[in-house]
């Protein structure tokens, strides 16, 4: 099986939950860029401190942070691992291309969790978090599309990406991502 993954997939497509379960199950590390930048805020490292300061004024964390951080999980696992929700765009997927052959690791498969609109709004409604209302739902699909098509494309024309349909439960996804990734 494939150790070194990208997961992607629209906002409730389930790639957090199925990269954890992957992870677990092939004893990988999780690597979820939100989870890293909290841990390190919570932390009080040096990067946390500085991403700490740029989040606080409600502007985005650099993508040389972001990638600073997953360097240094990168650089203390000696197993295999999952990038999930980093890279969010074609220029960062560039940055961490130019990271993981500094460090002699490279991209074995993208993993993209593909689930019909109607099924993201319903399962982003039911999760019952106060920002998640259809109208803003649909937004972020929307800007989701605009930014990650053509990362889909970039990984596409490299033949890393592996389609799963990302409806039914969990351990039907699960055995999905089990079988294009053997």
């Amino acid at each position: 099986m494939k150790q070194r993954l990208v997961f992607l997939g629209p906002p409730g497509a389930g790639k957090g939950t199925q990269a954890e379960l992957i992870a677990q199950k092939k004893d990988l590390l999780h690597l979820s860029t939100g989870d890293l930048l909290r841990a390190e805020v919570t932390a009080g490292t040096d990067l946390g401190n500085k991403a700490a300061a740029i989040m606080n004024k409600g502007e985005l964390v650099s993508d040389s942070l972001v990638l600073s951080i997953v360097e240094q999980r990168l650089n203390d696992s000696a197993k295999g691992w999952i990038l999930d929700g980093f890279p969010r765009n074609v220029a960062q997927a560039e940055l961490l291309q130019i990271l993981l052959s500094e460090i002699d690791q490279n991209i074995e498969a993208v993993v993209l969790i593909d689930l019909k609109d109607e099924l993201l709004v319903e399962r982003l409604i039911s999760r019952g978090r106060a920002d998640d209302n259809e109208i803003v739902i649909r937004h972020r699909l929307e800007v989701y599309r605009e930014k990650t098509t053509p990362l889909v494309d970039h990984y596409m024309s490299q033949g890393l990406l592996k389609t799963v349909q990302g409806d039914g439960d969990i351990k039907a996804i699960s055995n999905r991502i089990d079988e294009v990734l053997s």
